[in-house]
């Protein structure tokens, strides 16, 4: 079942970062739209009542919105706090351990056969046996991934230990794998078992709210302890209605798709970018080899082409708004509309191989084509996806003379 996918905290946080210089400027510096917006949002802030907001009633309309947003970030069991995990925790047993604990099973949960705690033959240089944890953002390219590159010549090595919205995330499925906090005595170490017992070459994540560092280096920590070397992919998401009401002020959603200009995406993303880079740098003091899978560039280079009507086939930017069926965007929660799946595999392929999914000239045979997909949109969504990626400040990838093979394998 999906959950809601929360504002993330690195957008939260780098939004008031940014929400207090506005506070102390003149009026007419503040765009009327933006105080209008806020005035929607916060028209108990309009202490006189006059219908608008004074620089100081715009302090106190940011104020309210700083204590909705910190109102919104979840609360971890202070065990996060300490130095060590709890001594029964999965992840400081021995591999003979942990893999003995995964095959044996607990009385009242189910459990997978015990080959679900893959492990995979060596394969050809350059392709990863990847461990992944991951939400309904990540499905889209889980699901796609193989396709792809089998097309490219290759079976995708994957062991998932995957959830829904909260459940999916890294922390959740950290104390899951391990047996405490939440799940304390309850342990599910799938994919503790196959890291521990096997040989991998990547991980990969999708973010939830508040995430900390120390969620993700946790899992680093763990890999690195019997896979060294490792590299580690977080997608970074996309612009979704939450973060435009939150970056905007708005109380509910634009009454029309008009509202998404190139420029209100530029914004949006200024936000999260900001935040979310200062998160990989963080979780890169433990590993450098962190990268980025870049998922917001392609969909809002998807979004923007949209707009310029260079998406054939598409018929909007959130069916909630629009009320188009094919829309890039399918629910309030940001899911991916019909189709887009595929974008989000370009972006997973392009990252984890370095190479345009361009080059791919085999037919790719996915599960379940879209109605409205054609192959013009599909070369559109290829080149969207090495263009989100060889500019991405952290993917890893550049591609310096255009040839969409990235510049560390030539």
């Amino acid at each position: 079942m999906n959950k809601p996918h929360p504002i993330p905290l690195f957008v939260i946080l780098a939004l008031l970062a940014v929400a207090a210089p506005f506070a102390t400027v003149q009026a007419q510096q503040l765009s009327e739209a933006r105080m209008v917006q806020m005035l929607k949002r916060f028209p108990e802030a309009d202490a006189n009542g006059d219908g608008k907001l004074s620089p100081k009633e715009f302090q106190a309309a940011t104020q309210m919105a700083q204590a909705a947003a910190a109102r919104a970030i979840p609360k971890f069991d202070p065990g996060w706090e300490e130095d060590e995990f709890p001594p029964h925790a999965v992840s400081l047993k021995s591999p003979e351990e942990i893999m003995a604990l995964y095959k044996s099973g607990k009385p009242g949960r189910t459990y997978a056969e015990a080959a679900d705690a893959m492990s995979f033959h060596k394969p050809a240089d350059g392709i990863l046996r990847i461990v992944g944890t991951g939400h309904s953002f990540t499905a889209p390219g889980y699901r796609t991934l193989p396709a792809i590159t089998r097309a490219a010549g290759f079976e995708q090595p994957l062991s998932l230990h995957n959830g829904g919205g909260r459940t999916g995330s890294v922390s959740y499925k950290w104390e899951e794998e391990n047996g405490i906090f939440e799940f304390d005595g309850k342990p599910l170490p799938k994919l503790l078992a196959a890291i521990s017992n096997a040989e991998w070459e990547a991980m990969i994540w999708g973010p939830y709210t508040a995430d900390r560092p120390k969620f993700y280096t946790s899992w680093i920590d763990f890999c690195e302890k019997y896979n060294p070397g490792m590299k580690y992919f977080v997608i970074d998401s996309w612009p979704t209605l939450n973060q435009a009401q939150m970056v905007f002020g708005l109380k509910g959603n634009p009454e029309s798709e008009s509202f998404f200009t190139d420029e209100v995406f530029d914004r949006i993303n200024e936000v999260a970018d900001k935040g979310f880079a200062d998160l990989i740098k963080e979780v890169r003091e433990t590993s450098e080899e962190v990268y980025v899978l870049a998922t917001r560039a392609a969909m809002t280079e998807a979004a923007k082409r949209f707009n310029r009507g260079e998406l054939p086939g598409v018929q909007g930017l959130y069916k909630v708004i629009g009320g188009k069926e094919n829309s890039i965007w399918a629910d309030q929660r940001g899911h991916l509309g019909p189709g887009f799946a595929r974008l989000e595999g370009y972006v997973f392929y392009a990252t984890l191989y370095g190479k345009s999914p361009e080059l791919i000239s085999t037919p790719i045979k996915f599960k379940k084509p879209s109605s409205f997909q054609s192959d013009e949109l599909d070369g559109v969504f290829r080149e969207i996806a090495w263009k989100a990626v060889a500019e991405h400040p952290f993917s890893g990838v550049t591609d310096k003379n255009g040839n969409g093979i990235g510049d560390d394998l030539e």
